[in-house]
């Protein structure tokens, strides 16, 4: 199950490239209720962690499969949602968390990772060494209070890593592969 950035919806050329990677597996790309109502401003975080936590039970539903086998993830603000609705309970396999948001851009001291510890599961990291939400040396720094098992993989670029789509999604399914 995969989620958006903020500035974008379930159409995103790397969640469909991510979707399209995995298959025969269901995977499913969502949109926010911020998104569906047509709106350009992001929903608060409870509003789009319980977005998740519809989906995720949608999907597991629909798919027949058991909501512990749920891989869950997105781009930016899409994967920090999904990795706080894990932090919050909802059970999960793995995260794939791609160009998470650290923090905001030229702001190191607002870090999103107070929830970091409560991630006892797998989780893959993909991100550009040049994005302004966090550099490599920042996520080794952080990533180190996830107790679950955590993957970083850098790619050229920044934020939105131009042309690595079938680069990222490779890596996913390599990732997905290991889990079992």
């Amino acid at each position: 199950m995969l989620a958006p950035g903020a500035g974008a919806d379930r159409t995103h050329h790397t969640l469909t490239a991510v979707a399209d990677s995995v298959a025969p597996l269901p995977a499913v790309c969502f949109d926010f209720p911020y998104r569906k109502a047509g709106k350009r401003a992001p929903d608060k975080a409870p509003v789009a962690v319980a977005a998740v936590r519809d989906e995720a039970a949608a999907l597991v539903a629909d798919a027949h499969i058991a909501a512990r086998r749920l891989v869950l993830g997105g781009r930016s603000f899409g994967g920090r949602m999904c990795s706080m609705a894990v932090a919050e309970g909802l059970p999960a396999a793995g995260l794939v968390l791609l160009s998470y948001p650290l923090h905001p851009p030229g702001k190191p001291e607002r870090l999103r990772t107070e929830h970091f510890g409560a991630l006892d599961l797998p989780v893959l990291f993909v991100s550009g060494r040049k994005d302004p939400f966090g550099s490599p040396a920042e996520f080794e720094w952080e990533v180190v209070a996830i107790p679950g098992p955590v993957t970083m993989v850098w790619l050229d670029g920044g934020h939105d890593p131009r042309n690595a789509d079938e680069t990222i999604a490779r890596t996913v399914v390599d990732w997905l592969a290991s889990l079992r």
